[in-house]
């Protein structure tokens, strides 16, 4: 990890495009400004944790999921039809007809 001192009003430049300037500083808490290309995401650590968390869930609920889903479509076509269809994780209703 590189360790900068930096001052308010300062900057910090990654590559060629990414630029992190001292906004001010205040008690504990730092303010910064990031300047970087619009393809860039950027997010605050506990956000982007949640978010690959999120991700990895969905992966693996999804393939479980559709193979539910599958299932009742094809061995329960008439048996279901205007029942509650209950997959684990959504609640669908069979259209009738």
């Amino acid at each position: 990890m590189l360790v900068l001192t930096r001052k308010s009003g300062e900057t910090i430049t990654i590559g060629n495009d990414i630029r992190i300037t001292i906004i001010g500083i205040k008690g504990k808490q730092v303010r910064l400004g990031i300047e970087a290309p619009s393809e860039t995401t950027i997010h605050r650590e506990e956000i982007y944790d949640r978010i690959q968390t999120e991700n990895r869930l969905a992966a693996v609920q999804t393939s479980v999921d559709l193979d539910k889903i599958t299932d009742l479509w094809r061995n329960n076509r008439k048996e279901t039809r205007g029942k509650v269809i209950d997959t684990g994780r959504d609640t669908l209703w069979r259209h009738r007809g």
